[in-house]
């Protein structure tokens, strides 16, 4: 594997409530680690939220034995929550803080993915960019319910209303994701930040580019400042590469 990440503030926001976190090398259960996080609430209560949640997922899979990679992302995960929902209960400046959270980890061939929230993966094989995980978001539930179409979807006011985050409840229910992955195929993890402000088609003719994944990041932040960087943005490519 091969990878880079970074976080951008963007142009409107004084906080950046993104985290991220990207490792090729093992950590405890996974043999590679891939983490973005975008939290939500009050003045430190969002960055808190996400920043948590990734060190603290991180820190517990170093402690972790080998597992099945689901068990074990769920395993972590519910930990997590049960962290940052009794902080959120027991201090007042982190009241009603949570946090989105998309993971993924390579092991063989195959990319297991978790994710709470509208924080996003894709896939590109080389030919075609698809999004791998659905949306937790009320806007989404109108899409799968015929209510509003894909491209009403990105422009709806609402968009930001997200339906499941990590810490606003005892207990969540993330959604999992298997891929086949082959020699040179891309995942890219981001926040809304990027998803809302570049179109899949842009973020598809950045994936195909044989450029070193630093500058591939740093072109998908610069697009989403230059459409407006209305959030703050967060970003991680990996690539898979047999034996790395």
């Amino acid at each position: 594997m091969r990878s880079y990440g970074m976080t951008d503030i963007g142009k409107k926001r004084k906080i950046n409530q993104d985290y991220l976190f990207f490792s090729d090398e093992k950590i405890g259960c996974f043999p590679n680690l891939y983490i973005v996080a975008d939290g939500m609430g009050g003045h430190k209560a969002g960055d808190k939220a996400s920043s948590y949640a990734v060190t603290r997922f991180v820190e517990l899979a170093k402690k972790t034995s080998a597992d099945i990679p689901f068990l074990s992302m769920e395993k972590l995960i519910q930990q997590v929550n049960e962290d940052i929902y009794r902080m959120s209960e027991t201090q007042d400046q982190y009241a009603g803080m949570g946090t989105t959270f998309v993971a993924a980890s390579i092991v063989g061939n195959v990319a297991y993915v978790m994710n709470i929230g509208d924080s996003r993966l894709y896939y590109y094989n080389g030919e075609e960019m698809r999004q791998v995980t659905m949306d937790h978001s009320l806007v989404e539930e109108l899409v799968r319910a015929g209510e509003l179409n894909r491209e009403e979807s990105r422009h709806h006011p609402q968009k930001n209303i997200i339906t499941k985050a990590i810490g606003v409840a005892e207990a969540m229910e993330p959604d999992f994701f298997m891929i086949e992955m082959k020699e040179g195929d891309r995942i890219l993890l981001c926040s809304d930040g990027l998803s809302n402000m570049v179109e899949d088609d842009k973020l598809t003719e950045i994936l195909s580019r044989e450029e070193d994944l630093e500058i591939l990041c740093e072109e998908c932040v610069q697009e989403a400042l230059f459409y407006g960087g209305l959030d703050n943005i967060a970003v991680v490519i990996a690539q898979y590469e047999h034996g790395r």
